[in-house]
């Protein structure tokens, strides 16, 4: 998990994610399953189905990050794929994925 802050240019507002959700004790407690982006199985709902709209919306070129198989869902209707193996390496997300980064670092300086 990360801070939004490490892409000081992106506007939060164009960012979609799952919102991580915590125990009392800061403990991984799921995520919160009325965002747009937690639903899965389709290219109707979930990740793919923002993906869409964001098409529609106008967006030329629309990018999706993500670690595991149903963030492969939204490529397409997304323009391109990056798999992230920052906190586990998914061999399908690596064979999948337009790019493959295992550092955000590495993401982040090569949108400055």
């Amino acid at each position: 998990m990360i801070s939004l802050d490490f892409l000081p240019g992106v506007d939060r507002k164009r960012i979609y994610a799952n919102e991580i959700l915590f125990d009392k004790h800061k403990n991984y407690a799921g995520f919160d399953e009325n965002e747009p982006t937690s639903d899965s199985g389709s290219k109707d709902v979930g990740k793919p189905a923002v993906m869409g709209l964001l098409k529609k919306q106008g967006y030329k070129h629309v990018v999706m990050v993500g670690d595991g198989a149903t963030d492969l869902e939204a490529s397409p209707p997304a323009d391109a794929f990056i798999g992230f193996g920052g906190n586990q390496i998914r061999e399908a997300v690596r064979a999948r994925a337009d790019w493959y980064v295992t550092d955000f670092d590495v993401l982040r300086k090569a949108l400055e």
